[in-house]
Formats: C-alpha cells, sequence, structure tokens
C-alpha cells in the first residue's frame, strides 16, 4: 500500500467538511449549517508524521428521508466505506449521541473497517462537559474529542487514525518511488501498456469498455528508476456510468490522480480525440499533476509523412489548456517508444519539482519586462515588483504587483512562457498568484533584508 485512504463519515451537519477542510489544509469542501449540501465524495491529501494520507469528505448518512437526492447520497458515502482503509466517525457533542449515530455506528460496525470515533464542537478548552462521555455506548472504543473549527484536539485524532492504518511499506524510501497514473477512457491500452511494461498479463485486457474496474498498483523497476504505475479504471461519461460497482471505479481513478507524480493521459490513435478524452486530461491538469499525453496504438494507423505532424496540431487546438504536456506516440502492443515515455515521465517529475532561487527569478522578469512592457489602462501601468516561487508540484510563484487588474491574461503567459523556455518546467502546470502591494513596502522590506545594498 503506497497512500492509505481515510473516509469522513456521519451523520448531516456534524461538521465533516469543516473537518476535511481543517485536516487537508485547503477549502476544498463546502461548509453551510444546511444539512445535506455535500453530496459528491470530495478528495484531498493530509500529511502526518511524514506520511501522506487521501480523505475522502462524505455526505451525511440521513435515513429519515426518502428522496431521490440523500439516496445518492448514500449511494456514494457507502462506496467511500468500501473504499476506504480506515473511517474518521464523526459525532456532535451539541446534540450528544442520537438515534442517527447508533445506525451509523452498527454500519461502520458491519463494514470491519478500522474506526476512530471522534466527537466534535468541543470548542471550550479544559475538561470534557458530562455529555462526551455518553459516546462510550456507541462500543467503539475511546472517543476523541475535537473542534474542527478551532483545530484543538485534531493532532490527537490523527495519531488515532495512523495508529489504526495498515503497516506502509517501509523497505524503499517512498521520496524514490514516482507514482505514475495511466488514465483516459475505456479501451485506450492503459491495461496493455502495463502489461507491456511488466512483461505478463498482470491487468485484464479485452475489448469491452470497463473491464477494469479498480486501480490496479504495479512496481516498476528498471534502468530509468522505481516506478509504482497505476493503471485505472476508463472514465466514461456520466451519463454512461450506470451501476455502483462502476461509480466505485470512478472514485478510485480519481483518487489514483491524486496520489500520483505524473499522469499518463493515453489518446486511442484510431479514434482520434474525443471530448471525453479532453474531460480526463482536465481532471490531471486540475490537480496540478505533471501530464504526458501518449498517443496509442500508432503502429496500427495508416502514416504518411504529415501525419503526426497533422496529429500534434489536432493535441495542440483541442488541450489548448495544457499546451505544457508534451506528446508521445507509442504502441502499447509492440513497445513502440516505451523507453522514450521513461525520459519523459523523469523530466516532467523534475519539472513539477523544480525550485528556482527569488534572484534568478527577478533577473528573468525584469529581462521579460525589457522586451515587453507590462500592459497600461486609462495612464496606468502595471508594475511588477517581486516575484518569489512559494511552492512545488506544481510550481507557485507569487508576483507582487501595483495594480492586479492589470495583470492581464495576455500578459501572465508571456511572463509563463519566459519561465518556462529559460528552466526546465515543460510538463508541469504553473500557478501563479497575484497579491498587490505598494512600492513603498516593497521596497522597505527590500532594505530590511539587505537587498538595497
Amino acid at each position: 500500500m503506497s497512500i492509505p485512504v481515510v473516509a469522513i463519515v456521519g451523520r448531516p451537519n456534524v461538521g465533516k467538511s469543516t473537518l476535511f477542510n481543517r485536516l487537508v489544509k485547503k477549502r476544498l469542501s463546502i461548509v453551510d449549517d444546511t444539512p445535506g449540501v455535500t453530496r459528491d465524495r470530495i478528495l484531498g491529501n493530509c500529511e502526518w508524521r511524514g506520511k501522506n494520507i487521501s480523505l475522502i469528505d462524505t455526505g451525511g448518512l440521513d435515513f429519515s428521508s426518502n428522496t431521490s437526492v440523500t439516496e445518492k447520497i448514500l449511494d456514494q458515502t457507502y462506496m467511500a466505506i468500501d473504499s476506504a482503509d480506515a473511517i474518521i466517525f464523526v459525532t456532535s457533542i451539541r446534540e450528544g449521541v442520537i438515534a442517527s449515530d447508533e445506525e451509523v455506528s452498527d454500519i461502520l460496525k458491519k463494514s470491519g473497517k478500522p474506526i476512530v470515533l471522534c466527537v466534535n464542537k468541543c470548542d471550550s478548552l479544559g475538561s470534557p462537559p458530562p455529555e462526551f462521555y455518553e459516546f462510550y455506548n456507541l462500543g467503539l472504543g475511546e472517543p476523541i474529542e475535537i473542534s474542527s473549527i478551532h483545530g484543538h484536539g485534531t493532532g490527537n485524532l490523527l495519531d488515532a487514525v495512523y495508529d489504526k492504518l495498515p503497516e506502509w511499506e517501509q523497505d524503499e524510501d517512498e521520496n524514490e518511488i514516482l507514482n505514475v497514473a495511466v488514465i483516459g477512457k475505456p479501451n485506450v491500452g492503459k491495461s496493455s501498456l502495463i502489461n507491456k511494461i511488466l512483461g505478463e498479463n498482470r491487468c485484464l485486457v479485452s475489448d469491452m469498455a470497463g473491464t477494469t474496474r479498480d486501480s490496479i498498483d504495479a512496481k516498476i523497476v528498471n534502468r530509468f528508476g522505481t516506478y509504482n504505475m497505476v493503471d485505472t479504471a476508463g472514465l466514461r461519461r456520466k451519463s454512461k456510468v450506470y451501476d455502483s460497482i462502476e461509480k466505485y471505479s470512478v472514485i478510485r481513478s480519481k483518487l489514483a490522480i491524486e496520489r500520483s507524480d505524473v499522469c499518463i493521459i493515453m489518446l486511442d490513435a484510431s479514434e482520434g480525440i474525443t471530448e471525453q478524452d479532453v474531460k480526463v486530461a482536465g481532471l490531471a491538469h486540475e490537480a496540478g499533476k505533471g501530464c504526458i499525453i501518449a498517443v496509442n496504438k500508432w503502429d496500427i494507423l495508416e502514416k504518411n509523412d504529415k501525419t503526426m505532424s497533422e496529429y500534434r496540431e489536432k493535441i495542440k487546438n483541442e488541450f489548448k489548456f495544457m499546451s505544457y504536456a508534451p506528446e508521445l506516440f507509442i504502441s502499447a502492443k509492440t513497445g513502440q517508444r516505451i523507453d522514450k515515455l521513461f525520459e519523459l515521465i523523469n523530466n516532467v517529475s523534475k519539472a513539477c519539482s523544480n525550485r528556482i532561487s527569488t534572484g534568478t527569478l527577478n533577473e528573468i522578469l525584469n529581462e521579460a519586462m525589457a522586451r515587453a512592457q507590462p500592459p497600461t489602462d486609462k495612464g496606468k501601468r502595471l508594475k511588477i515588483y517581486y516575484i518569489t516561487q512559494v511552492g512545488i508540484k506544481p510550481p507557485k510563484f507569487v508576483f507582487f504587483v501595483n495594480i492586479a487588474e492589470l495583470f492581464h491574461f495576455s500578459y501572465q503567459r508571456y511572463i509563463e512562457n519566459c519561465l518556462r523556455n529559460t528552466f526546465e518546467l515543460k510538463g508541469t502546470p504553473i500557478h501563479f498568484i497575484i497579491r498587490e502591494k505598494s512600492e513603498k513596502k516593497i521596497l522597505g522590506n527590500y532594505m530590511a533584508k539587505g537587498k538595497g545594498k
């Protein structure tokens, strides 16, 4: 097991989404006092004790309503429970133990999954109120008091979750293993590619769409490095996803994207580029993952001296939002360009983790602004005082400017291209954060750091 999955479960309005946002340190889930706001399962990563954990925020388990929406929420939550390695059961001190909590408790016990019971909304520090001890009656061991809104007790909660999870593989440094998700619509050759690389029929291959139901991990060691290749279920249009098993496959595929370092987006050369191909690629792009577009079945396509260039032009037009992604024409059947694929994986992973010093960044920025002056509007000109990198995977840059509205998309794209052409950033998205700041304050910070000497 590379990254364990933990589902956050409970009845409506106990603070599951607030806790989820607190643990992933992002506002991913919508938080509202109205029960039933969270319907789909929301995914996020949490780091604790040097390890990554995949969290799933679920909709509230409401057994008092029989509407079609609540039934779908129940289905989604049950699938999250099935896919989890452990469960955080969230209750609320304000209502105490109610019948719905007991129903949820019975369901979770039947799942056979490790359960950590937490009592939320214990917002006051000190000894817990007498009502807290009611929760021992649920028969789930010692409850943990937390305040998701203030963060009290979340460390104790994560410690308890960590202790409940299966052992991580410790034989290798996880940082040395590249997680690579192979994604695409059904029947583009994802399983065939994994099998070709492994040299064995590890993944079931069939012409029938939907053969792969779960995400399958395959460890690969070769002269290029060590990889965890994940063969995912084909992602079909929502209207084509019929049964609960296939819905479960979709959530597993999205989890595979979340925990990957690089995504290989596979296309079928014989079918051309479809709307669903673009949507699948969008999932990897929105997750901020390094991306490679692999055009499979290139061996069976009738070609001339213009076929590859014409296909590249189609990719450029259809995938405008991820023009940074390199494309490679492969054959999972014959092994054509598989070695080149691993070279690209390494290069893209390196680009995603690239760190650039602030001094070097600002030198490139000044050169770029000298070549093309920043835009103006109504007599006011954009001033970019300063740029610094604040994150990796993907690289994130903060720009300090005088007027954020003047930093138009076209000029952002120009600066992005300058950064990509100067540094090795092929295959990775880049995130820009624009902040307004006065020139006086910027200069003051420079002087305080000795930059003005």
